[in-house]
């Protein structure tokens, strides 16, 4: 059902009810009740009094609290990732940016998309601190869903996908505050995206 809801399947907005949620995946009603409890807790899901279940919507609001949790977390990730991964690490950390980078020279949308998101998963992952994961990971789930719902509605040039270059560099430095100010125009340069949707 997360899957459904960050992939588009169950659009923003769309009302739903749990009956016909467990018809459609072919499971009873009880593990579909639990699902929809954590879906709830996740914030994929809102319950409203007597009308039912409704896939959160994406708008102004949803959008503003994405991106200031990324740029508070993810900016903390780069930073610590500089002190705490490993040279192997680094390493397959360039493998995922090289990947990523011919996917935006390609103008491969989805597949940069998918790129983008292993990449700052595996940076959260680089910190070796399972709270911040945690936090990244619920993070990224709402970011991908919304680019997922961008960059269908709207053409996408290779410049609307921005590079992890300078990000990549600072931290094989090893330059701690430039990792953290390099997260934080990648972040930045991304929300700057927003003006043609909201």
């Amino acid at each position: 059902m997360r899957t459904m809801i960050i992939d588009l399947r169950l659009q923003p907005g769309a009302m739903v009810n749990e009956l016909s949620l467990a018809a459609e995946i072919e499971l009873g009603r009880t593990p579909v009740h639990e699902a929809v409890a954590r879906l709830v807790v996740d914030r994929l899901v809102k319950v409203l009094p007597r009308r039912g279940l409704m896939i959160t919507p994406i708008g102004l609001e949803e959008v503003r609290e994405i991106f200031e949790a990324r740029e508070a977390i993810e900016c903390g990730n780069a930073y610590f990732a500089v002190q705490h991964a490993t040279a192997a690490e680094l390493a397959e950390l360039r493998r995922l940016v090289e990947q990523a980078e011919n996917a935006r020279e390609e103008t491969a949308v989805q597949r940069f998309l998918d790129d983008d998101q292993f990449i700052h998963r595996f940076l959260a992952s680089c910190v070796h601190n399972s709270l911040l994961q945690d936090a990244t990971n619920q993070i990224l789930m709402h970011s991908l869903r919304f680019w997922r719902f961008y960059f269908a509605r709207y053409h996408i040039a290779e410049s609307t996908l921005i590079s992890h270059r300078a990000l990549l560099a600072a931290l094989e430095q090893r330059d701690a505050q430039g990792a953290y100010m390099a997260m934080r125009e990648h972040i930045r340069t991304s929300r700057a995206l927003l003006n043609k949707l909201f």
